[in-house]
Formats: structure tokens, sequence, C-alpha cells
């Protein structure tokens, strides 16, 4: 593929994420558009007039001109004990002092190895293990990478150990007016592999020789990455196993490919990685590269002391696609509100089991409503439905002695947090969800009428025991929905006569806000694990 071709799944991957591709070196105005688009870009050979790009390519004696450039300089190398991946976060590498000569040798020796051996094996790995010399520190089997090496670094004046090698590289013309926070220097003498992260800056990546291949997630697919948790100290890396990725714990990661997209930077290449954005690296033998970091303006511009209320408005946006996407049913598709077109259970095909009703049902004579002869067919079957499964769920309970005959208003705390607890947040997996979520507004409120006159008993039961948390979500997004197609007084009325069922509707009232509230938190939990690794349990109520 050649640099800059994105790939992804068309189906996940939309347009306005898709990796831009710019054959020439756009102007500062054109590169502030890109930027603030916060999507990447390619700029195809963007950096191949640089001097680094013929005088560090070890094909033509890079390797030389690299260690008298910068000679026995101390520098900080990444350590890894599980190359050749060199995941983030320090129980999985550490820094360690080399001097800079003493990894130019480890290239020149794996590079001769390579001449010398040709390409061993159908991937063309070589055992150079026992051959090349180590320091003490390093083991065989270890792997050293010269990852985020400063060049230049501009927020503090310290001298950075690289400096010398400036004058060999530009500052891209289309940065002009961004201000640098810092110059970096890649190298690795093997093949290596990055674990998946984003940066808190922008970053144009920079290839000078070799080749790299990157992966790249959008912030919004970082859910299916697995961040790890916020407070730690890699916040900024996936918890994945990029070689062998388990996803009988990280469930959602078998999606995450799905909404990547691929390029490859050859030499000269540069790409232009947005703050944020997820990213996976792998580089060939004796790949070196260059990155510029700055500050991305979104960031700079916000002000402190509005910190606290933009991380209570981006979790309110969080918690609202969440709760959207799990009230859609996404998990197996589209679930549209649309009238009842077919019947979903055995107990839906035939008429109202009256003689359950004769045995559970008080006397109506005292409440109002609409009469079984006054619905309408799509009415009378979901009313079916409704008066089944609810009849089905009493008889579950009373056998396991947490259904009360006198009364379902004042049931024990420990009953209400069972209910809402151990309540299944799935659509699919929650009957009584299902079909409140199939019924247009005016079609429930027919539908509740008729429970009134008639069905009275099976009505409280329904409010008051049957009712999920997502159950109660999705009940009084229908009643708002009602609110917007019925006058202040066709609303009124409604509400009293549902209300009036029970002998305390207040606990009518607390029993839906109950549920509503579980369902809400149980959204917050999603997005705390999703989006910050972070676990929280459920207060209690």
């Amino acid at each position: 593929m050649e640099a800059g071709e994105g790939e992804g799944s068309a189906a996940e991957v939309t347009e306005v994420l898709r990796v831009r591709r710019v054959e020439a070196l756009p102007s500062p105005e054109h590169f502030c558009v890109i930027e603030s688009a916060n999507v990447p870009a390619v700029f195809v050979a963007a950096v191949k007039d640089w001097n680094a790009c013929s005088s560090w390519d070890p094909r033509s004696g890079g390797l030389d001109y690299l260690l008298d450039k910068v000679g026995s300089t101390t520098v900080e190398a990444m350590l890894s004990r599980s190359g050749p991946v060199f995941y983030g976060g320090l129980r999985n590498h550490e820094r360690v002092p080399l001097p800079f000569s003493d990894f130019i040798k480890f290239c020149q020796q794996n590079s001769q190895l390579s001449n010398q051996n040709g390409p061993a094996g159908a991937e063309g790995h070589i055992d150079t293990a026992s051959t090349l010399t180590y320091p003490t520190f390093i083991s065989t089997n270890d792997q050293v990478y010269l990852a985020q090496v400063p060049i230049l670094t501009v927020e503090n004046n310290e001298k950075s150990p690289l400096q010398s090698l400036i004058d060999d590289i530009e500052k891209p013309i289309f940065l002009e007016t961004n201000t640098l926070a810092s110059i970096n220097f890649w190298m690795n003498n093997v093949e290596s592999r990055s674990s998946i992260h984003y940066d808190p800056h922008h970053n144009l990546l920079c290839v000078i020789a070799g080749r790299k291949q990157v992966f790249l997630w959008p912030p919004s697919a970082g859910c299916f990455l697995y961040p790890m948790p916020v407070y730690g100290e890699a916040s900024n890396h996936s918890s994945l196993d990029i070689q062998n990725p388990d996803f009988s714990r990280h469930s959602r990661a078998k999606h995450y490919m799905e909404y990547s997209q691929k390029v490859i930077l050859h030499g000269g290449d540069a790409l232009f990685i947005p703050e944020g954005w997820f990213h996976q690296v792998d580089s060939e033998d004796l790949t070196i590269a260059v990155n510029f970091w700055w500050h991305s303006t979104v960031m700079g511009s916000m002000l402190e002391h509005m910190d606290a209320y933009y991380l209570r408005r981006i979790l309110n946006r969080l918690v609202d696609k969440e709760m959207n996407e799990m009230l859609s049913g996404k998990e197996n598709g589209p679930n549209k509100a649309t009238d009842i077109s077919k019947s979903t259970s055995e107990a839906s095909k035939g008429p109202i089991d009256t003689s359950v009703n004769e045995k559970t049902e008080r006397g109506n004579g005292e409440k109002k409503g609409l009469s079984l002869e006054q619905l309408e067919p799509l009415e009378l079957q979901a009313l079916n439905e409704i008066v089944s499964l609810v009849h089905e769920s009493v008889k579950v309970a009373s056998q396991d002695q947490s259904y009360v005959q006198d009364s379902f208003a004042h049931k024990e705390d420990n009953q209400e947090d069972k209910r809402h607890s151990g309540s299944s947040f799935i659509i699919s997996e929650d009957p009584v969800a299902g079909i409140l979520q199939k019924m247009k507004p005016r079609v429930l409120q027919s539908v509740l009428l008729a429970m009134v006159h008639s069905f009275p008993r099976t009505l409280e039961a329904l409010i008051l025991q049957s009712l999920s948390p997502l159950a109660a979500e999705i009940l009084t997004r229908k009643f708002d929905e009602l609110d917007q197609q019925t006058s202040k007084e066709e609303q009124g009325e409604f509400f009293q006569l549902f209300y009036g069922v029970f002998d305390d509707h207040f606990a009518a009232m607390d029993s839906i806000l109950n549920g509503k509230e579980s369902f809400s938190f149980q959204v917050f939990r999603n997005v705390l694990n999703q989006y910050l690794g972070v676990d929280v349990s459920m207060p209690k109520q």
C-alpha cells in the first residue's frame, strides 16, 4: 500500500473521520483547516528534502554519520522485557541510560549479520542474540528502542542530548504558525511494535529512513480499546494485549479493528496525528523518525476555572450517547419504536386468560379507562402481551417467595435493590422493556387505560414489581413523547387515571423514578469504564 492510503471498515469509519492524503505541501492556512478538523493526514514526501533523509539513511553510511555527529552522548533508551512489543507503563518497560554510540554499534552489528546471512525463515527474522554484544544490564532477550529522545525541548531550557542533530531537519513550512513543545528522535535496530495509545497534544510523525505501519482509531472508538484507568501512570495507553487480545475479558475489543485505519509511511513521508487519536505503530528494522509535538488550540483556549463545568458537560454527552445506544438495542441491530405487527410470544397468540384475571383482579367499578371492546386489534394484542408477561413474572416471583400478595407498594428495600441491581440492561433480554419499546405512545396510552379499567392489579404489579430499570426509562420516555402529542387537559386526565389505580401513588412514582435512576447510574458506570477505565459501585438508594 502506498503512503497514506487508509484502510478501515467502511461501515464503521465515516467519511468525516477518514485519513486525508495530501500530495503537495500545504500552506499554513491550509494546514490550519486540516488541524481544526482534528482528523489525521498524510503528507507524502513532505520531508524528503531534509538533509537527514540523505545523511542518516543506514543504506548510504547513515550510521557512521550519526555516530560522528552525536558520539558517545548518553541517551535514555527504552528497554522492553516483552520485545518486540513496547507496552506503556513502567511495569512493562524501563528507561535505561545508554551511550548513543553503543546503540549505533548494535545497529551496525545487526546490519552486518543481516547482510551476511540474508533473510531467515518465512518472515525474514534473524537470530542475532548470540552474536551481538550487550551491556551487562541488558539480557539477550531484551530489546532496546530509542523512543522520544529529545532533539529540542521548548518547554524547559535543558539541553537536549541529541541537539546536535537539529541542523539536519527543518520545521515544516506549514507549521510556521504553531508553537512547538518538543522535537524527538525515534530509532529501532530491529522490528518493534508500540502499544495502542494516544497523546495529549498534536503530533507530526516524520519518517527519515525505513518504514512504519500505523493503525489509527478516533477518540470516539476508545471504548473498544479499554484505556487504562485515568488515575494510572499509563492512562493514555490501551490495556489490550495486542499480540493476543483476551476477548473473554475484553468483549468489546472484538470489534476494535473495525474502527481502525492503516497507513504505511516510507522515508520522507509525514503523518499528522491529532491529539486524542489512538495509534499503534509497527517499525521495520533500522527505522528512523522524528516527530514534532505542539499543544492544540482547543485545549489551549480552555479556561482552567471552567474545567469542572466542561467535565460535567462532556460526561453528560457521553452518558446521553450511551443511553441512546442501549435503548436502541444496538447490540442486536436497530429496534425502532413502531406499532406491534407480529406477536413474539405464544401467550399473545390467543385471547387474554380471563381466568387469571378473575382470580387476581379486584372489582373495577370505581375505576374508569377503556374497555377491551374499545381497543383496536393492535392495541388488544399489545395488552395481551403485557398482561401475559406480568402474570408470568408474578408467578416466578411468587415461587421465589419475593411476591407480596397483599401490597406491592411496601416492599423491603433489599427487594427493591435486588430488582434493580439484578436486572438486564439489554432490551433483547428484557421482555417487558422490549414490548414497551415497540409501542407508539398512543398505543401505550390505550393499553394502560385498558389495564386501569380491566386489570388494575396487573398494572400495579407491572409498575411495582415487573418494571426493570431499563423498562422504567423507556416508560418515562414514552410518557414524554405522549405529552408532546396531547393537551394539558388530556395529560392530566390520563395520569390521574393511571396513578389512581395505586393505593399509594407516591410509591408508584418512586418505583418508576428509582428504576430510572438505577438505569442512568448503570449508563454512567458504562461510560466511566469504557472511556476512563474506572469502575464504581452502585450507591445505596
